[in-house]
């Protein structure tokens, strides 16, 4: 069985866009989808409403900036200070420009920084390449399997 992908976005037109682009794509990977900071690192850490879903991490996360609750920097400083989630590949999915966002993000250790392009077979484009690479091409670690085995 595959690992599916976290998406973490609040905003409802990118979370469309980045949905369309993603069944664009055509990975078999199952999309989890949660709006905010704190639904995404109850998730990760199978708790609260996430507590009886299937064990094992995503493939990849995908992480809006600014979010509400908890914003992704938060989500990405928890994720890389967790021995159990550090090396799941996190993709920060912004639309924020601002170089201390990148320069932060890099110090927390993002995987990769991508600014939402505005035009949408651009986005389109974007979000497959990373869907494509995060979920099939990319050799995660030893010990972090890219399927979860089946219970």
């Amino acid at each position: 069985m595959l690992k599916p992908i976290l998406l973490v976005e609040d905003n409802p037109n990118d979370l469309e866009l980045t949905l369309i682009a993603l069944e664009r794509s055509q990975l078999a990977n199952e999309v989890i989808v949660v709006r905010d900071g704190a639904e995404a690192l109850d998730y990760l850490h199978a708790r609260g409403a996430y507590a009886t879903r299937e064990q094992g991490n995503p493939a990849v996360v995908l992480l809006d900036l600014k979010l509400p609750k908890v914003d992704g920097l938060e989500v990405l400083a928890d994720i890389r200070n967790s021995a159990s989630l550090k090396s799941i590949p996190v993709v920060m999915l912004t639309s924020s420009k601002e170089e201390q966002d990148l320069v932060r993000s890099y110090e927390l250790g993002v995987n990769a920084y991508v600014v939402k392009p505005v035009d949408f077979t651009e986005f389109v484009r974007a979000i497959a390449d990373l869907g494509i690479f995060w979920a099939v091409l990319n050799e995660p670690p030893p010990g972090s399997q890219r399927y979860i085995k089946p219970q």
